[in-house]
């Protein structure tokens, strides 16, 4: 068994970006600026918010927090949103999920210019991610696909079942490991809370993407010898013998699966680190104008 050591490959990641940013600016090219849009005090969305701006600083990206209460109106939200659209300094901004019960996610989502969705959550972006045209990637299947590459994953010719059919990993991981191509050419199974027996599903994968929000539910008589198994699941559960009383888990039941993998990711430590750094790769194309030229309509 093998760890699929996130933390240690987005560190990587990290280093390449700070080189390519001192070149920018070395050739007096611009300086990459990410910003992101934090309402409420939800303590998951300060922790990931806090992480992406630390990680900016890190590989030399300009960022800016834009912080408003959850009291805050859509229309204000709307706003803001429209700024950022409109600000020429700005490459790329988030507005973290999740948002006040009052304020319609989708209609923010639609709102941000395709152009600077680092994200990769506006139908633009995503409905070119399922042609196979050139997109801004959801960051954390971005992350997923950039981790089996780098770690040379075989993925032709591979049966690939995915638990979970959301829109930010489920789907978008099913499109993209279904691509021709590496890493791609799987035949995918997206399961999801309604598939019938769920567990044999999961039994026939070469690869399993756990992306359904459960703690440790992947157990290790659903995992075949040889598996490799990509835990994207983030769940706090109670835990006396740690200080905040309770533990960050994964999706999979990490003790009894690995054993049988031939790799596997951590929870934490895996995907949500290369989530960060799909991010910030995101925002680098978004400066340089890789995907999108200037001139192109917004909408």
């Amino acid at each position: 068994m093998q760890l699929l050591d996130g933390k240690h490959l987005s560190e990587t990641i990290k280093r390449e970006l700070a080189q390519e940013v001192a070149r920018l600016r070395q050739n007096g090219g611009k300086t990459p600026h990410l910003a992101a849009v934090l309402v409420g005090d939800n303590p998951a969305s300060e922790v990931y918010v806090t992480n992406k701006i630390k990680s900016c600083e890190q590989v030399g990206f300009k960022s800016t927090l834009v912080r408003r209460p959850a009291s805050i109106s859509e229309a204000e939200l709307l706003d803001i949103v429209h700024g950022l659209n409109n600000d020429p300094d700005v490459d790329g901004f988030i507005v973290q999920l999740p948002l006040p019960p009052h304020i319609n996610e989708e209609r923010i989502t639609l709102a941000i210019d395709y152009r600077k969705d680092v994200d990769g959550f506006h139908p633009v972006n995503f409905g070119r991610m399922a042609q196979g045209m050139p997109a801004f990637l959801p960051a954390t299947p971005f992350g997923i696909v950039e981790m089996l590459r780098r770690y040379r994953i075989e993925t032709a010719g591979k049966h690939c079942v995915v638990l979970g059919r959301s829109n930010i990993v489920g789907t978008p991981i099913g499109l993209l490991l279904s691509r021709k191509g590496y890493p791609g050419d799987c035949t995918v199974t997206l399961t999801h809370s309604r598939t019938v027996n769920i567990a044999d599903e999961v039994r026939r994968a070469d690869l399993i993407i756990a992306a359904i929000g459960k703690p440790h539910f992947v157990q290790a008589d659903w995992v075949k010898e040889g598996a490799v198994v990509i835990d994207v699941g983030i769940n706090r559960v109670p835990d006396a013998s740690h200080k905040s009383g309770s533990r960050l888990v994964g999706d999979v039941d990490f003790e009894a699966v690995a054993p049988k993998c031939r790799f596997i990711t951590p929870v934490p430590g895996g995907v949500g680190p290369m989530t960060v750094a799909a991010l910030l790769m995101n925002t680098l194309k978004a400066a340089q104008k890789e995907l999108y030229s200037p001139g192109e309509p917004s909408s």
